[in-house]
């Protein structure tokens, strides 16, 4: 028995240990540090810390409106990068899901674009916004074209979410295309043979029986939303006037543009509790939909 039980330990030491000492190193111990350093005035340079208590985090909230203006803009985003990304993947991935002669070679070009880096595609994006639709309203006359779309709030943002779920729509288009395949075929052909109509099955029967893929997707919007960085820098670098500055922005800057590690970091607990608790609600909400056949 003691043997047993010693090989067990053993296994279990072999197989978890190094995933728990790399998960250890790169995640526990750097977010335990920064909540530590989230209490200090620290610069990121100096060898020692001056312990500030809370004074941060009643900075962030009284005198820092930079930091709130940032987090409004990440909550805009996030509600419209949530909607269209997953109504765009949904779209695509139940009329790819058909008898098409093409479907592989548009499921391949749908997904393209979430391989190529998040910073050369939105210098790509840029270049588009700023020379190419420039060059096509000057052809065509469209004032469509003609929008300074980097220049002002409100095009600015629109240019963000547009290249964000151009980017991510077809992964999530792969899920629910996994999803969609995996319906039993005789629920469909049943509801049909009772006289449901396409928009019926789509509602009563695929809907509800795609609902575990609903919340993964979801959840990865939701996060990739939040932590929008790489399209905001390279896109609008939050401008114009921190117009477009999301919280990943606002946090980096404050720690490594003006070398405030301590006041970067508890905007950073800050940001983690907030998405950690939309994240928990919205897994919790959407599972409870999700039926077994």
């Amino acid at each position: 028995m003691k043997q047993r039980k010693g090989s067990e330990v053993l296994q279990q030491f072999v197989f978890v240990g190094p995933a728990a000492v790399f998960f250890a190193v790169i995640v526990a111990v750097p977010f335990f540090l920064g909540l530590y350093y989230s209490f200090t005035s620290w610069n990121g340079i100096a060898r020692h810390a001056d312990w500030a208590g809370i004074r941060n985090y009643v900075h962030i909230f009284t005198k820092d409106p930079s930091f709130l203006n940032s987090f409004w803009f990440t909550v805009r985003f996030t509600v419209l990068g949530l909607i269209l990304t997953n109504l765009l993947g949904f779209t695509l991935a139940y009329v790819l899901t058909r008898k098409l002669l093409t479907r592989n070679v548009m499921r391949t070009v749908f997904f393209m674009p979430h391989v190529i880096g998040g910073l050369l595609l939105g210098f790509i994006w840029q270049f588009i916004f700023v020379r190419g639709f420039a060059s096509i309203g000057q052809a065509t006359g469209w004032s469509f074209f003609n929008l300074p779309w980097l220049g002002n709030e409100s095009t600015s943002f629109w240019s963000i979410v547009i290249v964000f779920v151009w980017q991510n729509a077809g992964y999530l288009m792969v899920i629910y295309i996994s999803a969609l395949n995996n319906v039993p075929k005789g629920l469909t052909e049943a509801a049909r043979v009772d006289g449901a109509g396409r928009w019926q099955v789509l509602r009563h029967v695929l809907i509800p029986m795609v609902m575990p893929a609903v919340t993964v997707c979801l959840f990865l919007s939701i996060s990739w939303s939040f932590k929008l960085f790489d399209l905001n820098l390279s896109l609008t670098k939050g401008g114009p006037f921190k117009a477009t500055e999301s919280v990943a922005l606002n946090i980096y800057n404050e720690a490594y543009t003006l070398s405030r590690y301590g006041m970067g970091s508890a905007k950073a607990i800050i940001f983690f509790i907030v998405v950690a608790l939309i994240s928990v609600i919205q897994v919790w909400a959407t599972k409870r939909k999700e039926v077994e056949v």
